[in-house]
């Protein structure tokens, strides 16, 4: 005799112990549960006790990953009724320590593996998903290589896609069920998985070159014909495939890469709040960046931007934006430059009488005197007190971001940065940092956050339909988030808490869709458009509709 699976193995319907005492009886599943029937506030309270009972980090985010499996519904009202506390579990920082023992833990999957030993099955992955053209809203991608600052991690790097549409389901209401993972496998470099007895990935070294670039264009292609209305949305790539990757095909299809857009935009309502301070324009502007990989060149991409916006020109917005990685000052004479930094490599001739050899952050800060100051080297303690005298003595109300996290990596702890400033640099981090007392007055020292804003920037994607994400769309993202602050107050945050998480992403929602449409990308059209956005969230709730239904079986979604 044959038995049909249950709803109570449907981690998309069930409900456990909330069905009520008709729908078991309904359903087939009489005797399978307790006496009792709960609500799913009772159950939230229960699963979040059970929780606080693990003994570290590592195991909530197991435990709340088996919920998951289990009750999709009950997993978001977790989230949502506990987000600032756990963000941090569910993604980054603990998200890292999950992804080391992925394979060793591995128990289940809600994602799609495509191998580039195997591409002719690219499409018939996609397609074993049982999806229409019109049931995918979102899908988050990663090939592993540069995961939150630990590295190459292969194929068990497929939770920092699943983490991240978690955030945007738990911050932005985006419909888990029209959301898709995709690990991208190409192989690995990391020695200490290949050789490892229980690695689930291709036990080879990483592909490069043509091969690669191949395999990206067949999965950017066949997602797109397959899921036309999806945003697509790239994750943890190599520095230098992930600008290519975005350059060469944002024109073509809808595509987002949060390390460099995202990081950049995040910046930008920083930045955006700091000028309400100084009263500047964008156009003015001195950028010096501290760390020219992925993260750093997307903010200078950004600030650029704003400074065409604002009436700079292309030259001239170049002409203000200085990268330094570990070889010193990027100058256009070094060899093998990567093309991301290529773009703002400074002419030899301009800076050959600033030293003899490499010329360092110090060195750079003093002749530039730039407004800005950004930190993405993960180079602790690189913004020493002579860097944060000189840039004091350059401008009067500096901008100063160390955004490298852990706390072990910052290139300075806000304290110092204020101290060693007297109080006059504007200061945002990459890290939580509790506010800071400097002269009888309190700093509240705002924390980059890109949960702030991509999760909104996605829904306002889908909510507008727009065809491509715009720099207009990434620059009403970020004002959009600044605009949250009040900084009239001295010692104001130049970021909001992540504590109203889901309010803040329905107002960037309704920014990027009013972008959107201002800039022609726009297919959706809506009368109301914070009506829209609000009626897109998706909510936490048992709904009736998503029961199955006499005679035939309820909708997923």
């Amino acid at each position: 005799m044959s038995i049909k699976p249950s709803i109570l193995e449907d981690r998309y319907r069930n409900r456990g112990t909330a069905f009520t005492l008709a729908q078991r009886a309904e359903l087939g599943i009489v005797g399978r549960l307790p006496a009792a029937v709960e609500t799913l506030d009772e159950q939230a309270v229960r699963a979040y006790t059970q929780m606080q009972q693990q003994p570290s980090n590592l195991h909530r985010y197991l435990y709340l990953n088996e919920v998951h499996n289990q009750n999709q519904v009950l997993y978001y009202k977790l989230l949502a009724d506990h987000l600032t506390e756990l963000l941090p579990i569910v993604y980054d920082p603990t998200v890292g320590d999950a992804i080391e023992q992925w394979s060793s833990d591995f128990r289940d999957s809600r994602a799609t593996y495509l191998s580039i030993d195997r591409p002719e099955d690219v499409e018939d992955s996609f397609r074993s998903l049982g999806l229409a053209a019109d049931d995918v809203d979102l899908i988050v991608v990663s090939d592993a290589q540069e995961i939150l600052g630990i590295g190459d991690w292969g194929v068990n790097g497929t939770d920092i896609s699943i983490g991240k549409l978690a955030v945007y389901t738990a911050a932005a209401g985006i419909d888990p069920n029209r959301v898709i993972a995709v690990n991208l496998d190409v192989g690995t470099d990391n020695e200490l998985l290949l050789n490892s007895p229980y690695y689930l990935g291709n036990r080879h070294a990483r592909v490069t070159g043509r091969r690669y670039n191949d395999f990206i264009a067949r999965y950017l292609a066949t997602a797109a014909k397959l899921f036309p209305n999806a945003l697509l949305h790239f994750e943890d790539f190599g520095p230098g495939n992930a600008r290519r990757i975005l350059v060469g095909n944002a024109a073509r299809y809808r595509i987002f890469n949060d390390d460099m857009q995202g990081t950049g935009a995040i910046v930008m309502a920083a930045v955006f709040a700091a000028l309400r301070v100084t009263g500047d324009r964008w156009a003015d502007q001195r950028l010096v960046v501290f760390g020219a990989g992925t993260a750093g060149t997307g903010m200078a991409d950004q600030i650029h931007a704003a400074m065409l916006r604002d009436g700079a020109s292309t030259q001239e917005a170049k002409d203000r934006i200085w990268l330094i990685d570990k070889h010193g000052l990027v100058t256009d004479d070094m060899p093998g430059l990567p093309d991301y930094q290529r773009v703002y490599a400074r002419r030899k001739a301009e800076v050959a009488d600033w030293a003899d050899g490499e010329i360092d952050l110090l060195t750079t800060v003093e002749h530039v005197k730039p407004t800005i100051l950004i930190g993405t080297s993960t180079v602790a303690g690189a913004f020493t007190k002579e860097v944060v005298a000189a840039l004091a003595a350059g401008v009067e109300r500096p901008i100063l971001l160390p955004l490298s996290n852990p706390t072990s990596r910052i290139e300075v702890m806000p304290t110092d940065a204020l101290a060693w400033s007297q109080g006059r640099a504007l200061v945002a981090a990459g890290i939580p940092v509790d506010p800071v007392e400097y002269n009888g007055v309190t700093y509240e020292i705002g924390q980059a956050n890109n949960a702030m804003l991509y999760p909104g920037l996605g829904l306002g994607t889908i909510v507008s339909g727009a065809k491509h994400v715009t720099d207009n769309m990434l620059l009403s993202a970020a004002e959009a988030v600044a605009g949250q602050v009040d900084v009239s107050r001295r010692g104001a945050a130049l970021l909001p808490p992540v504590a109203n998480l889901r309010a803040l992403s329905a107002t960037v929602a309704v920014a990027v869709a009013e972008a959107a449409a201002e800039d022609g990308v726009a297919t959706r059209r809506h009368t109301n458009l914070v009506e829209a956005v609000r009626k897109a969230m998706w909510q936490p709730v048992y709904r009736e509709r998503d029961l199955p239904r006499p005679g035939g079986e309820g909708a997923r979604s």
